[in-house]
């Protein structure tokens, strides 16, 4: 009965709950690219400036492109990349 009742709640409020997840995976992608492609720091040691309710957000690179790709599992991923000239930037979504 509380499965069936969790579902439902998260059914109900499944646009901000995908939304907020969007916005957090982006936002630690963002970050952490310009911590450890601006700022020469290691992804682990970037991975500590998360703000309070991000923990739940997966970091990984590509050093190859120069990107830091960040997951929130089963709801979002998000990737930005080191752009010359502009810093990083978020890849275009495809959703």
């Amino acid at each position: 009965m509380v499965v069936l009742i969790a579902a439902g709640f998260a059914w109900y409020f499944r646009a901000p709950i995908t939304g907020y997840s969007q916005t957090a995976a982006a936002y630690s992608a963002r970050v952490a690219c310009s911590c450890r492609y601006l700022g020469g720091r290691s992804l682990e040691d970037c991975g500590k400036d998360k703000l309070a309710g991000m923990e739940l957000v997966i970091l990984s690179e590509d050093a190859e492109t120069k990107s830091v790709t960040a997951r929130f599992p089963l709801l979002a991923n998000e990737t930005a990349t080191l752009r010359d000239g502009y810093g990083c930037v978020l890849e275009p979504w495809e959703g």
